[in-house]
């Protein structure tokens, strides 16, 4: 009887990793556990000994927990990167947001906004309304939403839009719609990695695991999820 591969991944890859981890068992035979959590929880609960054999984060946070010797020196590799987009409702009036200023324009007349306030992508929304100049207008009309529920909640009529990465909204379908990436000029992509742990029950199954996720051969399902590889 195999051990569980225990993976533990950031929220915003679930809906592309979760498509690919089914294939992987009727593949190899091994059953894979899934944790996920917002980027900065994985790492907190990692430091704190939650035990996993595989980890899908921000690269600068598994440079850090291999510092740290919870991931194995070398282990790292790079899975791929989100684009930010905005969400509504399914059916809703289509929305220009495809320059700064449609962006600004759209953001500016929306009734209330979404957002995952403990995530990456929310402090780089936050970040972004002072750049724009125009977060005066747009905080009073934030609805801060507890990690992966951002899409879902604009789908529950919580928020006019949301503001969340692309895998987020894709997976909310149908009753969800992109609206549109972020503008070329305000992108900014979530870039994730991998890494196998230091201290894995069995490294050789995660190291089948990890390159499972970075063969090619899997390309155009991340592709159909909203991650984009390098």
């Amino acid at each position: 009887m195999n051990q569980d591969i225990r993976l533990f991944g950031a929220i915003a890859v679930r809906p592309a990793v979760l498509s690919l981890v089914s294939r992987f068992e009727t593949a190899t035979g091994f059953n894979v556990a899934v944790k996920w959590e917002l980027n900065p929880t994985v790492k907190k609960q990692i430091e704190a000994g939650e035990p996993f054999d595989l980890v899908i984060t921000n690269p600068h946070l598994v440079e850090d927990l291999t510092a740290l010797g919870k991931v194995r020196a070398g282990s790292q590799v790079a899975f791929g990167r989100i684009a930010m987009g905005v969400a509504a409702k399914a059916g809703s009036r289509a929305l220009d947001i495809g320059s700064v200023q449609a962006f600004g324009h759209a953001l500016k007349s929306a009734r209330s906004i979404a957002y995952a306030s403990d995530g990456t992508s929310g402090g780089y929304f936050s970040g972004l309304l002072e750049r724009l100049g125009i977060s005066d207008e747009v905080k009073p009309k934030l609805v801060a939403i507890p990690g992966g529920q951002t899409a879902p909640a604009v789908g529950r009529g919580e928020a006019e839009l949301g503001v969340v990465p692309v895998t987020s909204i894709l997976a909310a379908a149908p009753e969800v719609m992109l609206v549109g990436r972020f503008p070329a000029e305000l992108q900014s992509y979530i870039d994730f990695a991998i890494g196998i742990s230091a201290h894995s029950t069995d490294a050789e199954a995660a190291r089948q695991l990890s390159e499972f996720l970075m063969s090619p051969a899997v390309d155009g399902i991340l592709a159909a999820k909203g991650v984009e590889r390098h």
